[in-house]
């Protein structure tokens, strides 16, 4: 029998928020932008980042730097800075040794989502990842659930369980892909979502509950 589960990155296995603080006040010195620059990255960065939004940053602000360079260094920083704890890896790990399948499907840019599970160790521990910005398209979309499945070597129709800490885009997106979900309460829950299977305070709740299925 294939056991597979789907996990988001942010928020959910690693740490985005205390990353793009890091990231943002290193560039932001590095490059000695104004506070004003500073003050409308983190705002525009709050939730996602795309190379674009480097470009709207140098046309707000007349900067002479390359927006490409901009961009790249925001890479390499939020990938310097990301980190998941080691009680989440090991969890992975004890998943992997009990046989599951292991994919993340993740909202964000391809390339920064990717260096930031090179960096953490996870690209090690999974099979298959999905990004939004591979298709152009975000979760819940289910065309980025099936592109995950697929790059895991398995099918959605198979079943299997989506974790995360997005209301909609994780446990609304993981339902409508016929997955099972368990939900990172946090954020406000939507009036009309359907619930979550489990809801738990941390991704190692929801694997201990991974690691006990038997269905």
């Amino acid at each position: 029998m294939t056991r597979v589960v789907f996990f988001d990155l942010d928020g959910t296995l690693a740490d985005r928020q205390s990353a793009l603080n890091d990231a943002l006040t290193r560039l932001c010195s590095s490059r000695g932008l104004s506070p004003a620059a500073e003050r409308w990255l983190r705002i525009e960065l709050a939730d996602r980042a795309t190379a674009s939004d480097f470009a709207r940053l140098q046309d707000a602000f007349g900067l002479k730097m390359s927006a490409a360079d901009l961009w790249q260094e925001y890479v390499d920083l939020m990938a310097a800075a990301v980190t998941c704890r080691p009680e989440v890896i090991e969890g992975l790990a004890r998943l992997r040794a009990d046989a599951w399948t292991i994919g993340i499907v993740t909202n964000g840019a391809g390339d920064i989502q990717r260096a930031k599970l090179a960096r953490t160790g996870l690209a090690d521990l999974v099979d298959g990842v999905a990004v939004s910005g591979d298709l152009e398209i975000r979760k819940p979309d289910r065309r980025l659930f099936d592109l995950a499945a697929r790059r895991c070597g398995v099918s959605l129709a198979a079943g299997g369980w989506m974790v995360g800490d997005n209301p909609a885009g994780d446990a609304g997106g993981g339902h409508q892909a016929g997955l099972r979900t368990i939900w990172l309460r946090g954020r406000p829950w939507p009036d009309g979502l359907p619930p979550a299977d489990h809801v738990v305070d941390d991704v190692t709740d929801a694997i201990t509950i991974l690691l006990n299925e038997t269905e």
